[in-house]
């Protein structure tokens, strides 16, 4: 290609916002990170009009979308009694294509205690992930269940407390599915077969290890130094094991106390890992020798100031940004800080326990009252460029950025905001 037509290219990726569309395939999206490559926009001053909403009773289940689907988890008597129920929505207009109940819709507490802005519903937890033509689930109760993209048939299940000798958690499980080549990742099994790689096609456990309990986070895989891995956050701590046959590649200690649920964060070679109830956060940075790899704590910080509750954070230039606090329902804070030190560089109240995505280098920030902001994200300062309000309800759920459409949603419903074409700035 000559250097005219580059020339052209760059120029269309700057002016064009689906330039880079992409699909939303799995939780916290295509690289696991929460990260975008699409652009952003700025919105109008009255904020974006919706291109649909649609009814999604109960449940913090996020959006996934793949080839003009959108999937998400929620709850529905199904014969007269109380199911997880996995649903596929048309993408681009929220017509529901089909449902299928996936497990009983128990919960032990948890979603729906107390009153005031952390009432308003329960439910699955859970995100589906997509890959191919077929589309996975993780019930409440550890069942993960594979069925067709098109009608949502029954492929194959895996019961893993029955199969597998494994162990819930309180308030029941939170993790999503991680697929990553050929293979789906997911801890809950039992003594010596805690951390499973499961054949994405026929259910079968490829490779099964250790004996870590597991905790509401879900796995998430990187490229460290070279070297391809899955990274758990278990009751144990931090462990991260080769894909192809789990063999653990390196681990380091972080305390579990009730639980933990945000997923940990890769930038580079630093991890970064938190969880509420005291616990607070940690990152540490990892060193590659001929005896394996090895891991030095950069910082710790303990208590609930500087822990993210459930709302996993993203990381841009070496900074984090995401809600932090602990059961700030309403009025918790956004915070800057810094990735390699845990300095805190500024602090916005008034998200609550929400979460965020980078979008084209913007922050895509979700508040637990159904608030939608886009956020320049910079250390020296707190810069807002939107804000509206998306939905009702309840949002402990993450933002999905798939084919220049937001997706959010609540316990109450489900929207989708189109972007694709160029907005008018204020």
């Amino acid at each position: 290609m000559n250097a005219a037509k580059l020339a052209a290219l760059a120029l269309l990726s700057t002016l064009d916002p689906t330039f880079f569309a992409e699909d939303w395939p799995q939780y916290r999206g295509p690289n696991h990170n929460g990260v975008s490559s699409e652009q952003m926009p700025l919105w109008p001053k009255g904020g974006l009009k919706p291109l649909w909403h649609a009814p999604t009773a109960n449940g913090f289940s996020s959006f996934t979308v793949k080839d003009g689907r959108a999937f998400t988890l929620v709850s529905r008597n199904v014969e007269g009694a109380p199911r997880e129920v996995l649903l596929a929505l048309q993408a681009d207009a929220g017509k529901e294509l089909w449902s299928v109940p996936i497990g009983i819709a128990k919960y032990e507490g948890g979603g729906d205690d107390g009153a005031g802005n952390n009432a308003g519903g329960d439910g699955p937890r859970s995100t589906p992930a997509a890959d191919g033509q077929l589309v996975y689930a993780i019930s409440g109760d550890l069942v993960l269940g594979c069925f067709g993209v098109s009608d949502g048939k029954k492929v194959w299940t895996k019961d893993i407390v029955r199969e597998l000798k494994g162990h819930n958690i309180s308030w029941k499980n939170a993790a999503s599915p991680l697929i990553d080549g050929d293979l789906i990742f997911m801890a809950g099994g039992g003594e010596g077969q805690a951390l499973l790689g499961i054949n994405k096609l026929n259910g079968k456990v490829v490779w099964k290890t250790e004996s870590d309990k597991m905790t509401h986070a879900s796995p998430v895989a990187a490229t460290i130094l070279g070297a391809r891995q899955i990274i758990f956050l278990t009751q144990k701590g931090l462990v991260s094991v080769k894909p192809e046959n789990g063999a653990v590649l390196w681990r380091h200690p972080f305390r579990f106390n009730v639980s933990t649920a945000a997923s940990p964060v890769v930038e580079n070679d630093v991890v970064y890992c938190s969880a509420g109830y005291g616990v607070g956060s940690t990152a540490i940075q990892l060193s590659k020798s001929a005896n394996g790899f090895s891991a030095k704590e950069l910082w710790r910080a303990t208590g609930d100031k500087l822990a993210n509750h459930w709302s996993t954070p993203v990381v841009k230039d070496g900074y984090l940004y995401g809600m932090f606090g602990f059961k700030q329902f309403g009025g918790g804070p956004l915070k800057c800080v810094d990735l390699k030190t845990g300095q805190e560089k500024w602090s916005q109240s008034g998200f609550g326990p929400g979460n965020v995505i980078l979008v084209g280098g913007k922050l895509l920030a979700l508040g637990d009252a159904g608030q939608l902001a886009l956020i320049d994200p910079m250390p020296t300062g707190y810069k807002e460029l939107g804000r509206f309000r998306a939905i009702s309800g309840k949002c402990w759920s993450t933002p999905a950025m798939s084919n220049g459409r937001i997706y959010v949603r609540s316990t109450k419903e489900g929207a989708a905001f189109d972007v694709s074409a160029k907005l008018s700035s204020r």
